[in-house]
């Protein structure tokens, strides 16, 4: 069909040779209007002789050169001038930008501190041990594990408070003065770069001493139904593992084999040749040999010590033993190799069997959590209302512990946190950097007082293999089971 040339009036204005395409809908037709006139097609109402004109087809209406449309409607006013000149995101500093995103504050480097820093971070991502420190009760004897648990506390709760960069002054004397390693000066006299790892096991162990998690203890049949209130070592609940460990005599076979209980707070990843993924590098810890008294053959001789996991704590602490020791240059190299890791984990394998059958349950729900997620979001791609109902619908998030072990995992899976990195030969220098998991996909940089957003896909570009920044400590915390209440 031809395309025609035809006339509108709009109130005292008219508008002459308006090019009309048949082919065309009449929305179309509308749309040039709204740009001629500023009244929005839904506000519009037009028609010839008497025909409304719809948005589908044309209908009745009789197309031709020359005819006249009369449209009625009137124009949104405009809006008015924002008060506040608009700031665009590339416009802005970093102080800026940190506000507007509404990122948390950073820490100040106070000469080669970043080690510190980053340590901080990660642990500061342990929800629950926010919210201990927050309630934590201040012992009038202080222990030098007291001092740091009084000194993180003090720096959380200003973190909590501010979005502007901090300095961790008080920190850092405290961690100084309970810590004279960390104190060390160079030759210029500024202070010499730390490792970040032997930092972090120094607080957790302070934290272990002196920080409790008040609880209520579940009523037992001696009690007759009591309820009493107890108080234990938070890091114990949330971040302390068990292993069931087998001892046996390589030498001699005969000999009993003997199994004890050890407690972690930290699992390593070793990497050697063979080693491309963290779980190969976990197994491969979990078996060592070493030399010990063999009271069968009365004298020093080979065990082979097997490890498995009988407690798995709610946040999982795991090192990759990147730096080893290098007599002729006296520094701690690093091994860049790339060794991949997960966002979500899962340590099922590294379980005894006894915990492995306890771990079924929950698992088995996320299972069909999965597997439902999966038909609804294939459903959704196709049905708009449904997929509204999907966003609008509640869901609530399953305990992540097994009943009377509060802060333990029971299912096995876990979600990455937090990852501290390592740029840099050797762990006497470089910069340590802290990667923090904000939500979903969505993840933070602290590169000290430089805060930046980041995705998940710049996560898994840590795992090493060159001079970027290498993943050295991995904090993996619960992965949520989220159930649609009833």
């Amino acid at each position: 069909m031809p395309t025609y040339k035809v006339h509108v009036k709009w109130g005292k204005e008219k508008f002459n040779d308006i090019e009309c395409d048949a082919d065309e809908t009449p929305i179309q037709f509308k749309a040039q209007l709204f740009a001629l006139t500023g009244v929005q097609p839904s506000r519009q109402k037009v028609l010839t002789k008497g025909v409304i004109l719809k948005d589908e087809d044309w209908g009745n209406v009789k197309l031709k050169d020359g005819i006249t449309f009369l449209m009625m409607g009137s124009a949104e006013a405009l809006p008015a001038e924002p008060t506040e000149k608009t700031v665009f995101l590339e416009d802005m500093n970093e102080q800026e930008l940190a506000t507007a995103l509404e990122l948390p504050p950073g820490l100040s480097n106070l000469g080669n501190t970043c080690y510190m820093n980053a340590t901080l971070q990660c642990l500061r991502a342990i929800p629950e041990l926010k919210e201990c420190l927050k309630s934590h009760s201040r012992n009038r004897n202080t222990t030098p594990a007291d001092s740091i648990t009084r000194a993180m506390q003090d720096l959380f709760n200003l973190m909590n408070l501010q979005s502007t960069a901090i300095s961790p002054l008080f920190f850092l004397n405290v961690l100084q003065m309970t810590f004279p390693r960390f104190a060390e000066k160079g030759e210029q006299g500024l202070f010499m770069q730390q490792d970040a790892n032997e930092c972090w096991t120094e607080v957790v162990r302070c934290l272990q001493q002196s920080l409790s998690q008040s609880m209520v203890d579940q009523p037992s049949e001696a009690s007759e139904g009591s309820v009493a209130s107890s108080s234990k070592k938070f890091i114990d609940l949330f971040m302390g593992g068990e292993f069931e460990v087998v001892m046996k005599c390589s030498e001699m076979t005969d000999e009993d084999v003997s199994k004890s209980v050890e407690k972690f707070y930290q699992l390593s990843c070793f990497i050697e040749k063979e080693v491309r993924y963290m779980q190969a590098g976990l197994k491969s810890g979990l078996e060592e040999t070493i030399t010990k008294f063999s009271p069968s053959l009365g004298r020093d001789a080979q065990y082979t010590k097997s490890s498995k996991i009988s407690r798995l704590p709610g946040y999982l602490s795991i090192q990759f033993v990147r730096f080893f020791y290098k007599e002729k240059e006296s520094i701690n190299a690093k091994i860049l190799k790339d060794v991949k890791f997960p966002l979500n984990l899962d340590v099922y394998d590294l379980c005894t069997e006894e915990l492995q059958k306890k771990l079924v349950p929950t698992r088995d729900k996320y299972k069909i959590m999965e597997d439902r997620k999966a038909e609804e979001q294939s459903k959704a791609k196709y049905d708009k209302e449904y997929a509204k109902a999907l966003e609008a619908r509640k869901l609530k998030t399953e305990a992540y512990s097994f009943s009377g072990d509060e802060g333990s995992n029971n299912s096995g899976f876990y979600e990455l946190k937090a990852v501290l990195t390592h740029k840099g030969r050797s762990s006497s220098s470089g910069h340590y950097v802290a990667w923090i998991r904000k939500k979903g996909d969505e993840w933070i940089m602290f590169d000290d007082d430089k805060v930046s957003p980041i995705l998940s896909e710049d996560i898994l570009k840590l795992s090493g293999g060159g001079d970027w920044h290498c993943a050295y400590v991995l904090l993996y915390g619960p992965r949520p089971l989220q159930l649609e209440e009833k």
